[in-house]
C-alpha cells in the first residue's frame, strides 16, 4: 500500500499541466448566446488529458525509478478515482452555486442533459463520478497500447464502426442505444452498475496490455 500511494502522489504531481489548462479553461471559458454550457463541464477536460500524461510519460518515469507494473497500475487506477471524485464535486458545485447566477442565459450542464440530476445530488455525482472513472479506464487501455499492432487494430475497429453505424439507421440505433446506456441514462443503479462493470472489464485488459509493455 505505501509503494501505490507513492505511485498516487507522483502521478497527481506530474500531471500539473493538465490541472493548469483545466482551470485556466474552467475560468475563462465564456460563450455568447442565450444557450451555454456550463464552466463546470469544462472540468471533464481534466479527465481527458489525465491519461496521455499517466501513459506516455509517468510509465516510463516511474519504471526507471524501480516502480513495479502492478504497482504503477494499481497507482493510475486509484488516481482516477480520485480525479473522478473531485471533478464531480467542482462541477456539482458550479451546477448549484454558480449557474443559477447567470439569469440572461440558459446555462446547460451536461449531468442535466445525461438525466442524472433526476436522481437528486448525491446519486448524480455518483453518476457523474463513475462515468468519468470510465471515461479515464478508456484511455488508458486505448492509449497504452498505441505502441502495437492490437492498438492500431482497436483503433482501425472504432473507426470502422463510427464510420459505419453512423449513416446506416438499424446500426445507428445500436449505437445510439450503446450511449443511452453509458452516457445519457437516468436509471442510477443501472448507469452506475454498467460504468462499474465496464470499468472492470477494461481493467482487467488493461493489466494485460501492460504486462507485455515494454519501456
Amino acid at each position: 500500500m505505501t509503494a501505490i500511494f507513492a505511485v498516487v502522489k507522483r502521478l497527481l504531481a506530474s500531471n500539473k499541466i493538465s490541472f493548469i489548462l483545466t482551470v485556466l479553461v474552467v475560468i475563462c471559458a465564456t460563450s455568447s448566446g442565450d444557450v451555454v454550457l456550463s464552466n463546470g463541464n469544462y472540468t471533464w477536460l481534466l479527465a481527458g488529458m489525465t491519461p496521455f500524461f499517466f501513459v506516455f510519460y509517468d510509465f516510463s518515469k516511474l519504471m526507471h525509478l524501480g516502480a513495479s507494473k502492478k504497482d504503477y497500475y494499481s497507482g493510475c487506477l486509484a488516481g482516477y478515482g480520485i480525479l473522478a471524485l473531485c471533478i464531480s464535486l467542482v462541477n456539482t458545485a458550479v451546477h448549484q452555486l454558480i449557474d443559477p447566477i447567470y439569469p440572461a442565459q440558459t446555462v446547460i450542464n451536461l449531468m442535466d442533459v445525461c438525466g442524472w440530476t433526476e436522481n437528486g445530488l448525491i446519486a448524480a455525482g455518483l453518476q457523474q463520478m463513475f462515468f468519468l472513472v470510465l471515461v479515464m479506464v478508456s484511455l488508458q487501455v486505448l492509449l497504452s497500447m498505441q505502441a502495437n499492432w492490437y492498438g492500431w487494430l482497436t483503433d482501425f475497429v472504432l473507426v470502422a464502426i463510427i464510420c459505419i453505424f453512423t449513416p446506416i439507421a438499424p446500426l445507428r440505433s445500436v449505437l445510439s442505444e450503446f450511449f443511452q446506456l453509458v452516457m445519457l441514462n437516468s436509471n442510477a443503479p443501472l448507469h452506475v452498475g454498467i460504468c462499474l462493470l465496464l470499468s472492470a472489464a477494461l481493467s482487467i485488459a488493461g493489466l494485460a496490455v501492460l504486462k507485455r509493455k515494454t519501456l
